[in-house]
């Protein structure tokens, strides 16, 4: 996972390239509160094929749903499902009014999230709330004339807020919590308190909400509040949470449900009292349970349920627990419908597993009623009105639409030109639209096999991903590897169960592998990723976090990569900057310990192609390169496969690695190791200097000479630079095609000192269906050296000698030591980074 370095400067080699304002904005981008890609898929509401978000009509004998992105009412021990919203955006977490006549709901229209209200005897529905903020999880009171809900309006922040609502009218809400600024270290939420998931006590006097009141860690614990403004919360349970807790207070007043992974890798059902005391686990598996409601006799719990891998919903009776599932096998539509069939086919005819957007012409995604649908976490608003939506096939699939127009996307890939297709579907119509995927190029026969070396199988998300899915995922991207890294969230390291000794997942086939290593995840340091680990994962699997055992720096990233060496793993940084370090800022000061381990001979890839901006990080790169140190270039996503909205999908920055004929994971590892690699987000190059390809070293006599460069690029989307960047500065920029999609050029470059020559792709902005901020390649270098002299460049050795005095500086400051002996070998790794960038800040002369 992510981690995001806070200091800001522009620096030499890449300033006139420096990222433009992006077209690209985050879903929800009024959220003021860091570390969006968790909240946005652990706590607001998804948009999914199954059910989620489920309410009990008062009879106990129906439930209203949200699916497909509208909302459903469903009668227990029927398999009919009758529509109750449609257009207008998509539908989220319904509650049903105490008296059955009214459900209030959140509507998302691609820029916020309202809260509206539904009369089920007509209808119709209509807006209780529009401040332009994110507003979600109403729940009525008992008495029906109030509701309290969780709004960002106040700042950006999480706060409770009540609501009163008289026939079909809500009144001006009031905020319920206090503002507070609890100055506590906390790494993934803001230092402002939160507060979550109110439920209501039955005598409409108290509240239960979800707050991290005093924790660094989590979402916190359960407190009770008064229902009106003021702060008066008791706890009456802590506990660390994450995200999906969402209490449900019985209609007796004595329990409370609620969602938890304590003790466990995965959430479930458990029940306390509601004055609190030792809470018990109410249902068990190796799935998600999230979710639950009280039916109004507090016999039952209907929840949520991802056990199959997509949602599903379920009722459990209380006591026993026996289980039924709710299945909606027909679905009654309140508007006209058709269906709209998708075969996806190579030029032989044969099936392709592919990914699949289809648009609707209000900008709504659709997808099969059994297919995961995963939404993309940004977008241009100028271009959409939602974000892109879309899922995997495996060359046939078949949905219910309403009926209209749509756009129809198919990629594969990055070696298959995209498929758009326009269609119109009528009502009770049936279309069915035949795609042919044309190859642009064919890589593996030239011994060159793709790779996503970051990605996360299972991180808390909607769904549950196992083996078998991620390999259906790789094929529909066309990706030969996955290095599916096990990692820590808080406290729990969901797909620890996989770690496999280093060898593929059994899911693997000759051409597509699925590796299980591991995300080292200190806060401090800078994450790191370990492939190809044979003996054990490294528990704990993070370090520096406050107010926990693992508090201290030690160890630092350089312990973990000797400990993973040990294993015969290859070790690298992941996601490494957001923006250009500055380090010569002594109050942000930088922390990524990179050019310690670069100048120890620690790290054997960086991912320049990552969940970071890429220029801003090939930038650091191209400094370490100058110094003479060869570090070749690797790419991963950090894609959360289990995601509803990611930043995806897997493969979407990816490496590819010349390893030889067939697929070796071994061989592959080498490769990447002696930098036979090019990095992209789309564009594929290919890069030789005098017949030499990216991880060779060519060698001359002392004196200035000329080399014979020849580039190729081809690429999904168009592409507004390629250029030749030689000891961090561009020497020349290769001439492309009229589309900027291709290009192939043989261009003379002067040599007159050791360095390096890389070829780079790049454009100024996002250019979809490349999901990222904008396109991005670039090669592994190979390496120049004249008469045996390295790579000098005493500017850039300056620059990594004041990061690594910040370092020392933040080291000695630091006090959550365990030991001395700790500090002191800390120290020490940085004092002897320090002396080799001492010794590479000098030019070497040389008489000729």
């Amino acid at each position: 996972m992510r981690r995001t370095l806070l200091a800001v400067v522009a620096v030499a080699a890449l300033a006139a390239a420096a990222p433009l304002a992006a077209q690209r904005e985050a879903v929800l981008k009024q959220v003021n509160v860091p570390h969006p890609y968790y909240f946005r898929e652990m706590y607001l509401p998804q948009l999914t094929t199954g059910p989620s978000g489920a309410a009990w009509m008062p009879d106990g004998k129906s439930l209203v749903y949200s699916m497909r992105g509208s909302l459903w009412r469903q009668t227990l021990g029927t398999t009919e499902a009758t529509q109750l919203t449609t257009g207008g955006g998509y539908d989220y977490q319904p509650d049903v009014s105490p008296d059955g006549r009214w459900v209030a709901f959140d509507r998302y229209d691609g820029n916020e999230l309202e809260l509206e209200l539904l009369d089920l005897s007509t209808g119709a529905v209509t807006a209780l709330t529009g401040n332009h903020a994110v507003n979600v999880e109403p729940r009525w009171s008992p008495s029906g004339d109030r509701i309290a809900f969780v709004s960002t309006a106040y700042e950006g922040r999480w706060h409770v807020y009540t609501m009163s609502v008289r026939e079909g009218r809500g009144s001006a809400a009031r905020r319920v919590t206090t503002d507070r600024n609890s100055k506590l270290p906390r790494y993934y939420y803001s230092v402002f308190d939160h507060f979550l998931s109110p439920t209501w006590s039955p005598d409409g006097k108290e509240l239960i909400v979800v707050s991290n009141r005093n924790h660094i860690w989590g979402t916190g614990g359960f407190w009770r509040t008064s229902a009106e403004p003021g702060d008066s919360m008791r706890l009456i349970h802590d506990e660390e949470t994450t995200w999906k807790a969402r209490p449900d207070w019985s209609p007796d007043g004595t329990r409370v449900v609620y969602s938890s992974d304590l003790g466990t890798q995965y959430n479930q059902l458990w029940l306390m009292r509601s004055e609190g005391g030792d809470p018990l686990e109410l249902t068990y598996g190796t799935f998600d349970a999230t979710s639950p409601r009280w039916s109004r006799d507090a016999k039952h719990i209907a929840y949520i349920s991802n056990e199959g891998g997509n949602t599903s919903l379920w009722v459990i009776d209380v006591p026993g627990t026996a289980k039924q599932k709710v299945e909606s096998k027909t679905l009654k539509f309140i508007e006209p419908v058709g269906t709209l069939g998708v075969t996806v086919r190579d030029e032989a005819g044969k099936s392709l597993d592919a990914r699949v957007s289809i648009t609707g012409a209000d900008g709504r995604s659709w997808a099969p009623a059994d297919a995961l649908m995963h939404a993309d976490d940004s977008f241009d608003r100028t271009e959409r009105r939602f974000e892109v939506g879309y899922y995997h096939t495996s060359g046939s699939s078949r949905l219910t639409v309403p009926a209209g127009s749509y756009t129809v996307e198919v990629t594969r890939g990055l070696e298959y030109a995209v498929a758009t297709r326009s269609v119109q579907v009528s009502d009770r119509g049936t279309r069915t639209l035949s795609i042919v995927m044309h190859r642009l190029v064919n890589l593996p026969r030239k011994g060159w096999y793709s790779g996503d070396l970051h990605v996360h199988m299972n991180y808390g998300g909607t769904y549950r991903t196992v083996p078998r899915q991620l390999a259906f995922m790789a094929r529909a991207e066309d990706l030969h590897v996955v290095e599916e890294l096990i990692v820590n969230k808080e406290q729990r390291v969901p797909d620890i169960s996989y770690f496999g000794g280093g060898a593929p997942d059994p899911v693997s086939t000759p051409t597509t592998l699925i590796v299980h290593g591991q995300e080292f995840h200190t806060s401090y340091w800078g994450h790191s990723g370990l492939l190809g680990l044979t003996k054990n994962i490294l528990i704990p699997g993070y370090a520096a976090y406050a107010n926990t055992p693992a508090a201290s720096l030690y160890p630092t990233n350089a312990n973990v990569f000797d400990l993973a060496h040990a294993q015969g793993a290859i070790t690298g940084y992941v996601h490494p900057f957001d923006d250009p370090p500055n380090p010569e800022d002594t109050v942000n000061r930088v922390t990524s310990e990179l050019p310690v381990d670069v100048a120890l001979g620690k790290v054997d890839y960086m991912e320049i192609v990552a969940f970071s901006d890429h220029r801003s990080t090939a930038d650091v790169w191209y400094r370490l390169l100058n110094c003479g140190f060869r570090i070749p270039a690797g790419a991963g996503t950090d894609a959360m496969t289990n995601y509803a909205s990611l930043r995806g999908p897997v493969g979407m920055n990816r490496v590819y690695v010349h390893s030889g004929a067939t697929l070796d994971h071994a061989r592959w590892m080498s490769a990447i190791k002696a930098g036979r690699t090019f990095a992209t987000n789309g564009p594929l190059l290919s890069l030789t200097v005098n017949g030499r390809e990216p991880g060779d070293e060519i060698k001359f006599p002392l004196g200035t000479h000329s080399v014979s460069v020849h580039s190729e690029m081809h690429s999904i989307v168009a592409v507004e630079h390629l250029e030749l960047v030689q000891n961090g500065k561009v020497v020349a920029s290769v001439p492309l095609s009229a589309d900027h999609r291709s290009a192939s050029a043989t261009q003379t470059v002067s040599v007159e000192r050791s360095g390096w020559i890389t070829l780079r792709a790049w454009s100024e902005h996002a250019t979809p269906p490349v999901l990222d901020i904008y396109p991005f390649a670039t090669t592994s270098p190979v390496y120049l050296t004249i008469a045996g002299i390295p790579p000098r460049s005493p500017e850039d050795a300056h620059f990594f000698i004041d990061w690594v005095d910040r370092l020392r500086e933040g080291a000695e400051r630091h006090t959550g030591w365990n030991s001395d002996e700790e500090k002191r070998t800390v120290l020490e790794l940085i004092a002897r980074s320090r002396a080799e960038f001492e010794k590479r800040s000098y030019d070497i002369a040389v008489s000729r």
